[in-house]
């Protein structure tokens, strides 16, 4: 593998970037003023991503990345066949983002590549649509942001759901105070992860690495550790090196939409986190039931993720208030039921007052590319700052989960106290662990601190904010190091 540097790159583009950054509206394109894309990363999503920005008029899709050459093959080939164009390939990200002759790159890798990617894109300066959630931890998420400012760089998150009409003009009529004062904003993903889909499989190991993957590249920031699972796409989700479980998955999009209906805050200043793994015995590591509860006044953010069954033996999933995979804002006057696509504002009787329609999201990837025409931040839908923060919610509840410990349902019970928001939350857990038949005694649950969140410096703060902030940032393999200075 080339031994090029962050280092070695910038020294050969600096002078491309520094300029792009001081003129942005001058700045080269291809034929036909066309915004040319690269893609990186084409596993399911970044298949996606290919697709959508190619039919967009005025954008071509010019080359793609992967450290997985079997990805490169099947996707090349296909679009090549589709399209009647041909594609630069890369297994190399460093090398695609060294291609003068693009624009703008898309990434949809694994997350524990995301912020690294989205700074050197900027630092090449180069565009970025950075898919959820846009960090592995706090402090790289912050670091992006860093980046897409110095560089004057164009950079969207990936949470499709910020550019639904229907969900803008739901809470914007919330917000008015149309149903009274919110008194919970919560998130949900309960989506099934007890089969096939979700379940990592294997405990032993080292297991063999695809045919055709370069490894060292793939693993990229994170610890290159041998493979304890049969299968390495997808299922690097539940397991720490590499992911942050299903509420830094599917659940990113949720805890968006929660924070979103509070106006946006920045991070919460307090939380802690209740679940565990359980009844799958596989190789995982993530929870599959979890509440974080995040500390907003006057009014709480409660986050849930579910990856069991309605009941042991069922093909069901559960539902709170008719939403699994959604979210819930309960205020004064009524509530609303919504995710993509919209939803319902109902009152206190359960009565359908107002709904609001929207398209989930579809108009996403044309609202970056709007935004680099226009060079305005103020158009995008979601920029990097407001994936940060939403990806960093995330973050910290898995924090509070890892220095957590495993308690009798008494015990978690006297720790909650007479917080009455999460004690419903935490009934309910266990309603639904019962009816999966868990045995908490040999399966206990792990309940986590609260945590004391300094919303300046983005470092935990008080009691055991040593140990905490040892989650903020990672320990990176050279040469694939996020930098403390962008």
């Amino acid at each position: 593998m080339s031994r090029l540097t962050r280092r070695d790159f910038i020294k050969g583009s600096m002078a491309v970037g520094a300029t792009l950054a001081l003129a942005p509206h001058s700045r080269v394109l291809g034929a036909n003023n066309d915004i040319r894309i690269g893609v990186i990363g084409v596993g399911g999503q970044g298949g996606g991503h290919m697709g959508y920005f190619h039919k967009i008029p005025g954008v071509r899709l010019v080359a793609i990345c992967d450290a997985d050459q079997a990805h490169i093959d099947k996707r090349a080939k296909a679009f090549e066949t589709k399209n009647n164009v041909k594609l630069k390939t890369y297994v190399d990200v460093r090398k695609m983002l060294d291609d003068k002759e693009i624009d703008a790159v898309t990434t949809a890798t694994p997350n524990h590549w995301h912020s690294l990617i989205s700074i050197w894109a900027c630092q090449a300066g180069k565009d970025m649509y950075c898919e959820k959630p846009v960090s592995h931890n706090v402090w790289e998420g912050r670091k992006i942001v860093e980046a897409a400012r110095k560089y004057n760089r164009i950079v969207q998150t990936g949470t499709q759901k910020r550019s639904d009409e229907g969900l803008m003009e739901a809470f914007e009529y919330m917000q008015k105070g149309n149903i009274g004062k919110i008194k919970v904003s919560r998130g949900f993903c309960y989506k099934p992860r007890y089969r096939g889909n979700g379940i990592v499989n294997g405990t032993n190991g080292p297991n063999p690495t695809p045919e055709g993957l370069d490894y060292n590249l793939w693993c990229g920031p994170a610890e290159m550790k041998p493979l304890r699972r049969k299968q390495l796409h997808y299922k690097w989700h539940w397991v720490w090196n590499t992911g942050c479980g299903d509420l830094g998955n599917q659940g990113i999009h949720e805890m968006d939409l929660a924070r979103w209906a509070l106006n946006d805050p920045k991070l919460a200043p307090r939380v802690c986190s209740i679940g565990g793994r359980f009844a799958v015995g596989d190789a995982g590591e993530t929870a599959n039931t979890q509440i974080v509860y995040l500390d907003y006044k006057p009014a709480p953010l409660v986050f849930e993720v579910r990856g069991l069954p309605r009941k042991k033996g069922d093909s069901s999933m559960d539902h709170y208030r008719g939403t699994r995979v959604g979210m819930v804002v309960e205020c004064e006057n009524g509530y609303f039921v919504g995710g993509g696509g919209g939803g319902w504002v109902y009152d206190n009787n359960d009565q359908k007052v107002k709904q609001f329609k929207g398209g989930g999201g579809g108009g996403h990837h044309r609202n970056f590319i709007k935004a680099v025409r226009s060079r305005k931040v103020s158009d995008l839908n979601a920029d990097i700052e407001k994936g940060h923060f939403s990806s960093a919610l995330c973050h910290m509840g898995n924090v509070s989960y890892l220095l957590g410990k495993k308690m009798s349902v008494d015990e978690i019970r006297n720790a909650i106290g007479g917080n009455a928001v999460l004690m419903e939350s935490f009934e309910r857990m266990l309603e639904h662990l019962n009816a999966n038949e868990v045995d908490l005694a040999k399966e206990p649950i792990t309940m986590g601190p609260m945590l004391t969140m300094n919303q300046q410096t983005e470092k935990f703060t008080g009691e055991l904010s040593d140990m905490a902030n040892m989650y903020v940032k990672r320990n990176y393999r050279e040469p694939f190091v996020v930098p403390e200075k962008v």
